[in-house]
C-alpha cells in the first residue's frame, strides 16, 4: 500500500505524522503543497481545508492521527 504525506513548510502536524510514520517503519512520499498546484487541486478536490493531508490506499485522513497511523503498521 503506498502512503502519501500532503504538507507544507512549517507544519507542526505534519512534522508529527512522517515522525510517527516513520517510527513504525512506514514508507511514505511527501508532497509540499506549496510547489505542486496539481497536488493542492487533489487535496482540495477531496474537501479537505487542514494540512497534513494523508492518503493510505483507500483510506484517507486530514490532521496528525496517530490512531489512523497505527492501524497501517
Amino acid at each position: 500500500m503506498s502512503i502519501i504525506v500532503y504538507s507544507k513548510p512549517a507544519c507542526v502536524q505534519c512534522t508529527a505524522t512522517t515522525r510517527a510514520l516513520e517510527a513504525r517503519g512506514l514508507p511514505y512520499e511527501l508532497i509540499d503543497l506549496t510547489e505542486d498546484d496539481k497536488a493542492f487541486a487533489h487535496v482540495s478536490e477531496l474537501g479537505y481545508r487542514q494540512l497534513p493531508v494523508v492518503v493510505a490506499g483507500k483510506d484517507h485522513w486530514a490532521g496528525f492521527r496517530p490512531d489512523l497511523i497505527g492501524r497501517l503498521a
